[in-house]
This record gives structure tokens, sequence and C-alpha cells, in this order.
């Protein structure tokens, strides 16, 4: 049980990379805040397409016949969209922050939502295989660092706090060995394919209404060149990551 542990810890910690811009002075601050926001939004958008997607369909294809996988996984994304949605609604309703703030907190939400169950497989399959989990850990980590970028801009220019950005980022990274712990103590019994394929297709449901809903408006209403730009920037950027994490798994 330690080394997967470990290896989720390692992992998630990762994610701190992605303060690193926050220290570098930028002349315009309005074409990082939109850079920002339109790469957090490519990463979510790539990652629910071509991860959290095609895995829900493959957890759910061992239980279900086509018509039935299809459909669970359609409507748990539609679930995770209406829930963002109620979500990004009480957030505007409690928070007297800015709505780069709000954007924020969003990608932090989603991306602690993605990294617990990403931590629960890392767990499971180091806890089998531990040169195949550290080979899944270096690729998780390698996808981590743009997740931890498209929380530290929006945070640290929203309220001028490099600590509040590394603090939420951090957060953001335990969530990865939070989900291994959780199923070594307590889930490792009850975690199976249907759970996770539902699992999955909501969180695909929440990624895509955060980054189609708040990211790339916000990038919008900062520099509309520079969200294009970075949109495509960050799709490929993770898309590279998703297939490097198939090669080395």
């Amino acid at each position: 049980m330690l080394y997967p542990l470990i290896l989720t810890f390692l992992a998630g910690l990762a994610t701190l990379i992605g303060v690193i811009p926050i220290f570098i002075k930028i002349k315009n601050k309005d074409k990082i805040i939109a850079s920002a926001c339109a790469f957090a939004s490519g990463v979510m958008i790539c990652i629910s397409i071509f991860d959290l997607i095609p895995e829900s369909l493959r957890y759910l294809s061992s239980n279900f016949n086509p018509f039935w996988i299809i459909s669970l996984c359609f409507i748990f994304i539609v679930i995770g969209i209406i829930l963002s949605m109620i979500l990004d609604h009480y957030i505007d309703r409690i928070s007297n922050s800015g709505s780069l703030f709000k954007v924020g907190i969003l990608s932090m939400i989603a991306i602690i939502l993605h990294n617990v169950p990403e931590g629960i497989v890392t767990f499971i399959v180091s806890n089998k295989n531990i040169m195949l989990g550290i080979s899944i850990c270096i690729a998780i980590a390698l996808h981590n660092i743009p997740e931890g970028i498209s929380i530290a801009i929006p945070i640290y220019y929203s309220t001028k706090s490099k600590k509040k950005a590394i603090l939420y980022t951090f957060l953001a990274g335990l969530s990865e060995p939070l989900g291994a712990i959780l199923t070594g103590l307590f889930l490792v019994n009850y975690v199976n394919d249907i759970v996770l394929g539902l699992l999955f297709a909501f969180i695909a449901g929440v990624m895509i209404q955060i980054s189609s809903g708040k990211l790339l408006p916000t990038g919008n209403g900062y520099d509309k060149k520079m969200t294009i730009i970075f949109f495509i920037v960050g799709f490929i950027v993770m898309l590279f990551s998703l297939q490097l994490e198939n090669i080395l798994g």
C-alpha cells in the first residue's frame, strides 16, 4: 500500500509546477489571463473527449449492451453539466469576488473531481503492477502541470496573492493521493467498473460545462485572439500528454 500512495502523491504534487508562471513578470496582464483561461479550457475539453468519455464507455462495456452503455454515459454527462451549472450559480450568489476568482475556484473543483478517481485507478493499478504504476504516475504528473496552471493564474491575478494561488493549486494536487487513501482504507471492495464508468462520465460533463460556460467566455472577455490560440495550444498539449500516458500504460 505504501508505494502506490507515494506514486499518487508525487503525481499530485506535479500540479504545483503549474504555479511557476505566477513568479514571471508579465507586462500585459489581460493576455496572460486570456491565455490561461483558454489553455485550461483546451485542457479540460481534451480530457473530456479523449480520456474521460472513452474511459467511461470502456468501463461500462463489460456490464451493459451498447444501448445502455451509450445511454448511461450520456445521462451522467448531462447530470454533470446540470450540477456544474447549479454550482456555478451558487458560487455567483455567495461570492463577492470577481469573475476571474470564480473561474479559478471552478477550475479547482473540476480538477479535484478529476484527480480523485485518477488517484483511485493509479492506486489499484500500482497495487497489481508497480512498474506499470510508475509509468502511469509519470504520464499523470505531466498532464497535472497544465491543470495547475489553470488554477494558479486565475487565482493569482484575481487576488494578487501568491500564497492563495499556491494553496488552491496544492489542494487540487492533494486530491490525487486522497483518492488513493480512500481506496486503500475504505473503497477497495466497492469500486467497480460501473462506478468508475458513471463517475468518469459525470466528471466529463462538469469539465465540459466549466470550459464552455466559464473559461472560454472569461478568456474572450480579456483577449479573443489569445483565447483562440491558447485553446488550441491547451488542447494539443493535453492530447500529447494523453497519448504519452497510453504509450506508457
